[in-house]
């Protein structure tokens, strides 16, 4: 049986410029990084409840492109922060690209505010902040 969540893996095409993103502006820790035998540059980013796993292969990787509607797939990747608007104003004023500005959730039972932007090989990643504790079965 599952244990819990660790790590979520995604391809970038510089990964300094995805540490800047990750690591100096989202706050994520710098776990690991190395080069492994095949050219492609790795890191492990902690979330405080499972990992970022990026890798940059060799030659570099094309910008994402967003999911079509009714196809299978990733749509974003979500942080919880304490204050969605406040981190959506630090991020905003360091030129993040901005996707949907803060609002109330529409999954109201679960979030209570959100807001999307892309990180900086086109990613969509929705800052999240919840009104009270989940409660789990």
């Amino acid at each position: 049986m599952i244990k819990s969540f660790e790590h979520v893996g995604m391809v970038t095409g510089d990964l300094d410029r995805s540490l800047g993103f990750y690591r100096d502006l989202l706050g994520l820790r710098l776990h690991l990084r190395k080069t492994m035998a095949n050219g492609t540059q790795v890191a492990f980013l902690d979330t405080g409840n499972g990992m970022l796993e990026i890798f940059t292969p060799p030659g570099g990787a094309g910008s994402a492109s967003d999911l079509p509607p009714a196809t299978s797939g990733v749509l974003h990747i979500t942080f919880l922060v304490d204050n969605v608007a406040e981190s959506f104003a630090r991020l905003e004023a360091a030129g993040v690209v901005i996707k949907e500005r803060p609002r109330p959730a529409v999954n109201s039972e679960v979030l209570d505010q959100v807001a999307f932007v892309r990180d900086p090989d086109g990613i969509i990643v929705e800052l999240a902040e919840r009104r009270h504790e989940l409660k789990r079965d």
